[in-house]
């Protein structure tokens, strides 16, 4: 009987370790926007300076 009490005590553990919350989730979304959102700035940066640097050598 105590062996089938603690293993329902352990799946519950589990269960309630297990659930993922809704607002961690929206989080962690929104945080992987910002990363993509510097990553594609500062990419775009990246190629507006290579071709304004390029336009300058062939203007020399």
């Amino acid at each position: 009987m105590s062996s089938h009490l603690n293993s329902n005590n352990n799946q519950n553990e589990v269960n309630m370790q297990s659930k993922v919350r809704l607002t961690d989730l929206l989080s962690r979304i929104n945080e992987e926007k910002k990363i993509e959102r510097n990553r594609n700035l500062a990419l775009s940066v990246a190629a507006v300076s290579a071709v304004t640097v390029f336009g300058i050598i062939l203007t020399l």
